[in-house]
């Protein structure tokens, strides 16, 4: 695979901040149905990985693109797809004329969701049908819109897969394959149906590949489907927004649910993300804050899909001010001006900081990041702070009084009642005191269970039952019974 890089100038980053972007969306050529929904959103100036992105894919090149998280990415390669499709865009009603021309592969329900809204309402204006299609919910209503014909498929593999295998969708006729989040999807073990998803595809098509990162195993899945592809890196994912301001707390693990009910009331903050590794920490965190008195919900992949589309629904309605996540939802959320992002747990892996963190001071916004890390923490910490070269500042909690309860919980080790026994005063050899005499109270009873105390004393069934003899007669013992083979039984009677 050979490819063409195309990168920004290397200009200092101040002036790069500071210099406006000279090209608007018209200037690309896209038709007045999309520029009309561009404007409808407010939208005129195309970001950069806009900016390089949208003529490539216009001249059907292939495309290897690195952004950091909400560059706009999604508008990158989505509008190119629909500008191209609308020489086939039919008003028809059959599903024949409305076959899918173009697939976009989502790690995620939420970010699959994501992209499919945005791309409905880039071509709103069109006669193009766009859809969503993910697992967690019925296949029914998938199957239905399916068969109805839709030109743009956003999926997840498992899913698109399962409909394929029920012969609800076809996929001869794609054009356009778009792999989003590419390096999530092989972290989420997704490669196999990759692999067979490619497989199903025609060979002559335009295939997009975007990633936070150019790790050698995307390298290598991109040799297998991309074709001379034109390599767009905007910004680093080693590199965290200026606008940013990064902080970290050093606390013990058990206060550290104290502390982050402490920071939230401290700044009174609303709109807030707070990140967790794992989920069962997730709920129980959000139990916590609802219990002090905080509008919190937790959102993961134990979640069933409709509980994960109202907590982000009543989320963005302001209806709550927390939304406790783990890595599932780190991506592919499209909540703008978060004022601040929360990380309960630090990541294992050193780039998801940059992707949670990128949920704040978007587009020129300045936003908090505040991370909490105890000694365990501390190699995770150092990771973090060799991948986006610099040096977090580290500040200790004003006002902040832990309640005793935290402190005995996992703090101080309490002695044990052996060491307690076993600790004498200097000079003296520890003796063991008699049991009997062990902490001044009464002896310790056995367990007894007075049923044992009785005497042994037969039922009445099982006492032997003797026959009392006949008036005049003699008592007769009775013969046991005895057995015998077939035919060896003696003969009755004289000899």
């Amino acid at each position: 695979m050979s490819d063409t890089e195309i990168t920004t100038p290397t200009i200092p980053e101040q002036a790069a901040a500071e210099a406006p972007v000279p090209v608007r969306f018209a200037d690309f050529g896209l038709s007045p149905d999309i520029l009309r929904a561009l404007n409808d959103q407010g939208y005129e100036h195309p970001t950069p990985i806009q900016a390089q992105a949208i003529p490539v894919l216009l001249q059907g090149r292939d495309v290897m693109g690195a952004a950091q998280t909400g560059t706009g990415k999604t508008a990158g390669f989505s509008l190119p797809i629909i500008q191209m499709l609308l020489q086939h865009a039919s008003t028809s009603t059959s599903p024949a004329r409305h076959p899918v021309r173009a697939l976009i592969l989502a790690p995620t329900r939420e970010l699959a969701v994501q992209v499919a809204e945005n791309v409905k309402a880039y071509c709103k204006h069109t006669p193009l049908r766009a859809t969503e299609v993910f697992g967690g919910m019925d296949m029914k209503p998938q199957t239905v819109i399916l068969k109805a014909g839709v030109e743009i498929v956003i999926a997840t593999p498992g899913r698109l897969l399962d409909h394929v295998e029920q012969k609800n969708i076809s996929l001869s006729q794609v054009q356009m394959l778009v792999m989003d989040e590419a390096d999530r999807m092989l972290d989420m073990g997704f490669l196999p149906d990759l692999q067979r998803i490619i497989n199903l595809l025609p060979k002559k098509r335009q295939n997009l590949m975007f990633s936070a990162t150019f790790s050698p195993e995307i390298k290598k899945l991109a040799n297998t489907f991309l074709n001379d592809p034109v390599t767009i890196e905007v910004a680093r994912a080693n590199k965290t927004a200026d606008t940013v301001t990064q902080v970290v707390y050093k606390i013990a693990e058990n206060q550290k649910h104290a502390l982050i009910a402490h920071l939230l009331r401290q700044r009174e903050l609303k709109q807030v993300i707070v990140f967790s590794n794992t989920k069962l920490g997730a709920s129980r965190l959000a139990r916590e804050l609802e219990r002090e008195g905080m509008k919190a919900v937790a959102i993961h992949g134990d979640r069933t899909q409709q509980e994960r589309m109202a907590a982000l629904d009543a989320f963005k309605k302001n209806e709550i001010d927390i939304l406790v996540a783990t890595d599932v939802a780190a991506r592919g959320l499209d909540i703008s001006d978060l004022p601040c992002v929360i990380n309960y747990d630090l990541p294992y892996n050193a780039e998801d900081y940059v992707h949670r963190i990128g949920r704040t001071g978007r587009a020129g916004a300045s936003g908090d990041a505040i991370s909490l890390f105890s000694d365990k923490d501390e190699r995770l910490l150092v990771d973090i702070e060799k991948l986006i070269k610099q040096t977090i500042k580290r500040v200790e909690p004003e006002g902040f009084n832990p309640a005793p309860a935290f402190a005995d919980e996992r703090g101080e080790r309490r002695p044990r009642r052996s060491e307690d026994i076993g600790r004498a005063p200097a000079g003296r050899p520890a003796e063991r005191p008699p049991r009997s005499l062990g902490g001044g109270g009464p002896p310790r009873r056995e367990k007894v269970d007075p049923w044992f105390l009785k005497p042994y004393e037969p039922t009445k069934a099982a006492a032997p039952v003797v026959a009392a003899p006949a008036a005049g007669g003699s008592i007769t013992k009775a013969k046991p019974k005895l057995a015998f083979l077939l035919g060896g039984a003696p003969k009755t009677g004289a000899l």
